[in-house]
């Protein structure tokens, strides 16, 4: 760990300077309470999270940093970023991959723009060259969304913001009955007829939430996985470790059809914090007629209603059709790019997005007029 003084000047005159961590097993007790806190509104933000993602999609990276600002000892912000080096220089990204569903810089409650300001100065300390940092998924609603780009324009950086995809999601305010009640009668249909077909058929169903089935149930997980349409994982410790990690913590929600002893289909929820989360669903196509997805998305929802007691379930990330059948509400998920002029590949990288969003809303402006009346 090395620790950056602050700016000098008016900018920033109580901040007592800035720690570069870059592992999370480094962080001080204070911070590792910080992220804890965070954790309660997504985790994602908490320690856990970065830790597995750390372990197992950037095993011994040198270039992972937790920025840490302390304002007369105490946290004031921390900011987790991963470090690529392009031709013209470095860029700082979000700590994630595509596994993040949302990401935030973590700022207590009394931080204010002006405050980020020597977080910048210890990223062009860190990486000389800095040219842009890339920020992604945020929430665009959220304080951080905006903290983030007042303090880019007050350090002199130009920042922009960007679409990244659909969320949807379900407010949840009753019984499973009732939420079932208002989806589709196709839907309750299916899982009615299809709930009688599998157990016919010798067809099971159950819930995987704690350590001690947990390597079994990622055994299942892999093997339907495997057998399902879906590209072979980059990373294939992530999912399992995650596993274990709320496996641990009593947030796993890992579910699964059987038929004769056979896994057919998987899914692995995270439930925590009064919120249900959809990370991973997968099926074995050979089995398509069963619909064993959606009977296992009828499980779990009914157990994250019912005994969870959750206030949301979230399928986080995406527009796809299906997710319209099970939710009721969409929001989306946005992300900032900021360039440093001050350096060659910030203004190249500048000079290009400016062009591309001119040519950009050109092309949009074009097709308007074009367009049949």
């Amino acid at each position: 760990m090395t620790t950056i003084p602050p700016l000098a000047g008016p900018m920033a005159p109580h901040a007592t300077g800035v720690e570069v961590v870059r592992s999370p097993d480094l962080l001080a007790a204070d911070v590792r309470a910080f992220l804890d806190d965070a954790e309660t509104r997504c985790v994602e933000f908490g320690l856990a999270w970065f830790s597995n993602l750390a372990a197992t999609v950037y095993p011994g990276s040198d270039e992972l940093r937790f920025y840490v600002l302390r304002r007369h000892g105490a946290v004031l912000a921390v900011l987790p970023l991963r470090a690529e080096r392009a031709r013209l220089g470095w860029t700082l990204h979000a700590f994630g991959n595509f596994y993040t569903t949302q990401f935030e810089p973590l700022f207590a409650p009394r931080c204010c723009a002006a405050d980020l300001v020597p977080l910048m100065a210890a990223m062009q300390s860190d990486f000389p060259g800095l040219s842009a940092l890339r920020l992604a998924p945020m929430d665009p609603t959220g304080q951080p969304f905006q903290l983030v780009i007042e303090a880019m324009r007050l350090a002199g950086w130009r920042p922009f913001d960007f679409f990244c995809f659909g969320n949807w999601y379900q407010p949840v305010d009753g019984s499973w009955i009732a939420y079932l009640a208002q989806r589709s009668g196709t839907l309750r249909s299916t899982i009615k007829r299809m709930t009688k077909k599998f157990g016919g058929d010798g067809g099971t169903l159950e819930i995987v939430t704690g350590s001690a089935d947990v390597a079994r149930a990622i055994d299942a997980y892999n093997l339907v996985y495997a057998s399902s349409w879906k590209q072979a994982e980059p990373y294939p410790e992530f999912m399992p470790g995650l596993a274990r990690t709320c496996a641990g913590n009593g947030s796993l929600r890992l579910g699964l059809a059987w038929l004769n002893g056979k896994p057919i289909a998987a899914q692995l929820w995270i439930v925590a914090h009064g919120r249900a989360e959809i990370y991973k669903v997968a099926y074995d196509e050979g089995f398509k007629a069963y619909a064993p997805g959606t009977l296992l998305t009828a499980l779990l929802m009914e157990h994250a209603i019912e005994v969870d007691k959750v206030i949301e379930v979230d399928y986080l990330i995406g527009d796809d059709p299906y997710k319209k059948t099970w939710m009721s509400h969409r929001r989306e998920r946005w992300g900032i790019i900021a360039y440093n002029p001050r350096s060659v590949g910030g203004l190249a990288g500048w000079a290009r997005e400016v062009l591309g969003r001119r040519v950009k809303a050109l092309r949009a402006r074009l097709k308007a007029v074009s367009a049949p009346a």
